[in-house]
């Protein structure tokens, strides 16, 4: 007797406008109604649009960059009702597979104007470029930056559980808080609640108008709940551990990567891609009490691009910006400059600064904090892999300068 496969909770088609689909919504809110029920102890499918719900083509422009809608964005698959799901639960979930969709080999980096996301370098890259990867298998390579290819490491940049109302309030109260302390900066620092282009799922006009008004929006992660933390290991074998709010969990997942870098540093800085995941749902009772939990716990998977000892490059940063300020134990700073010195040394072999920023973003780079306790300066260091490259970068070797075209930009 052939054997049954596993439940699809939902399926995507990506020819429909992403607003339209009763199954995706793009807030945290508590109202937003289930898209449909999950068994404890039950493995099922997930399918995903890309998080921008289908708005940034395989094309060679970057105009869908310029112009792509935020207030549209995350479109994530659920809620989904887990039975036996109560507050102070805590929901497992164990990464199984995470696959793009057969009929969708590909997917695109980008980096965002200031004014439309930005980025971690967007005030020395401000223009709007994207690069596409098409995928082979488990690898990757691009038109936009020939010469490189790697495994991905395929895995969910979001997944949470809904807030509870009171979850929310303090989202939102917090946030206008940081929002009105940062008033006298040139630049967003958080996104308050925004009607325009909120999507519910089934959820009606009353429904819509609500979390128009308080829904959270998703761009970052938060503490109660996991939500956006683009952490690369979180692939195959990978198990979450999640904080319960709301009865039923209301559990949502999306924003697919192919690969990424640590920190992502271009924002949609991954390789980003409609996808299916397999994921086993259980729920271990009282949990959030039995392990005195305050934030989501993760356990990586065994599953992670390979390189050999001596093959990777490491560079280092200090928390001395780019103008020679000295920072105390800034280690955004030092981060920062870390990919600035990695960008200055691929750039001799032909490549543009928004090539490489678009690289570091995506390829499977390694970060680390080294040192945060002497003063004044934190330490961070970025090991960039050797054997992506189909040409010798090693340090000894000098560089030898290749036409290695160009990413795509916008029209203007």
């Amino acid at each position: 007797m052939p054997t049954k496969g596993l439940r699809y909770v939902n399926k995507v088609n990506l020819d429909k406008d992403a607003a339209t689909e009763p199954f995706l919504h793009n807030r945290w809110h508590p109202d937003i109604p289930f898209a449909g029920t999950i068994k404890n102890n039950e493995t099922v499918k997930i399918e995903c649009v890309d998080w921008t719900g289908g708005q940034i083509k395989n094309n060679d422009s970057a105009d869908d960059i310029r112009d792509v809608d935020l207030t549209k964005v995350h479109y994530l698959s659920g809620p989904f009702e887990i039975e036996t799901a109560e507050p102070g639960d805590v929901l497992v979930v164990d990464i199984q597979d995470v696959q793009p969709l057969e009929d969708s080999p590909w997917g695109f980096t980008g980096i965002f104007a200031k004014n439309n996301g930005g980025g971690f370098l967007d005030e020395i890259y401000p223009k709007p470029a994207k690069a596409i990867w098409d995928f082979e298998g488990i690898h990757c390579s691009s038109r936009h930056i020939p010469g490189v290819k790697f495994a991905g490491l395929i895995h969910p940049g979001i997944l949470g559980c809904a807030p509870s109302h009171e979850v929310l309030k303090t989202w939102n109260e917090r946030e206008a808080d940081l929002i009105k302390a940062c008033s006298h900066m040139d630049r967003d620092v958080a996104l308050p609640p925004e009607p325009k282009g909120v999507h519910v799922g089934s959820g009606e006009a009353q429904t819509k108008e609500k979390v128009g008004k308080e829904g959270a929006r998703t761009v970052p992660g938060r503490p109660e709940h996991g939500g956006n933390c683009d952490i690369k290991n979180l692939s195959r074998g990978s198990k979450v551990y999640l904080p319960v709010h709301v009865k039923g969990a209301k559990f949502s997942v999306g924003d697919l990567h192919f690969s990424q870098g640590d920190g992502e540093i271009s924002f949609c800085g991954a390789i980003e891609m409609a996808g299916v995941i397999t994921i086993k749902f259980s729920v271990m009772k009282g949990g959030m009490a039995q392990i005195g939990m305050k934030s989501p716990i993760y356990v990586p998977g065994p599953v992670e691009p390979q390189f050999g000892p001596g093959r990777y490059i490491y560079f280092e940063g200090f928390s001395v910006d780019e103008h020679g300020k000295q920072h105390y134990l800034d280690a955004t700073v030092a981060y920062r400059q870390t990919c600035l010195r990695v960008i200055e040394y691929l750039r001799r072999y032909g490549y543009d600064d928004y090539q490489i920023y678009l690289l570091l973003s995506c390829a499977p780079v390694q970060g680390h904090i080294a040192g945060i306790v002497d003063i004044p300066n934190a330490c961070t260091t970025l090991g960039l892999p050797i054997d992506i490259f189909d040409f010798d970068i090693s340090i000894e070797k000098p560089a030898e300068k290749r036409q290695l075209g160009s990413c795509a930009y916008a029209s203007s």
